[in-house]
């Protein structure tokens, strides 16, 4: 069972090594690592069921956080009062009882512990380029203090699964240092795999 923000990361440490063995045997799209993170946390992590989510939408209502604001005022006025982000996997205390629909809410921002958003290098003749990862480090950072104004706290992980085999198909050295870099201030700790290497840094 899963209590808290360091009872998260622990599982995503003890879980890395097989993620990596698992990612690395395929290659598909980002949904569909997801999926297997998922599973990994699952079959090796010992998450229990109700406690892991995929593609959770979590309204955040009248946010406090520049990002999302700007997030708000860009939706048409009558729908305006919130933003709704949805990372590729969360992990959740016992009190959200297995229950992340949008109608649970109120429930699920505040037993969330820990995000997770999903970069993999899956385009046709081209590479993840350092603002698509950057973009998801910015709204996790936001995610995490609008978390924290409402009394809760949680793990915030950007995994970059790097894989492809063409050299010209993965993230070159200088993104990934503007990557690395512009996540230490935000807090926001970075596990990168490529098809022979591994780099984490917890921020």
């Amino acid at each position: 069972m899963l209590k808290n923000k360091e009872d998260v990361i622990k599982v995503i440490n003890d879980t890395w090594p097989h993620i990596i063995a698992e990612c690395r045997q395929v290659l598909g799209s980002e949904l569909h690592y997801q999926a297997m993170l998922y599973h990994c946390f699952r079959a090796y992590g010992g998450v229990p069921v109700d406690q892991l989510g995929m593609n959770v939408k979590q309204f955040i209502s009248n946010p406090t956080t520049p990002l999302f604001k700007k997030y708000n005022e860009k939706r048409h006025p009558e729908y305006q009062g919130g933003f709704e982000p949805i990372p590729d996997i969360a992990f959740f205390s016992k009190g959200v009882e297995g229950d992340w629909r949008r109608r649970n809410r109120d429930n699920t921002i505040q037993h969330i512990i820990g995000v997770i958003e999903v970069k993999a290098s899956e385009r046709d003749q081209g590479r993840l380029r350092p603002k698509e990862v950057i973009d998801d480090i910015k709204k996790l950072a936001a995610h995490r203090e609008e978390v924290l104004h409402r009394g809760g706290d949680m793990a915030t992980i950007m995994m970059v699964i790097d894989t492809a085999p063409e050299p010209k198909e993965r993230m070159t050295e200088s993104s990934l240092s503007q990557v690395f870099d512009f996540a230490q201030p935000e807090g926001v700790s970075i596990y990168y795999l490529s098809p022979s290497g591994e780099r984490i840094e917890k921020f």
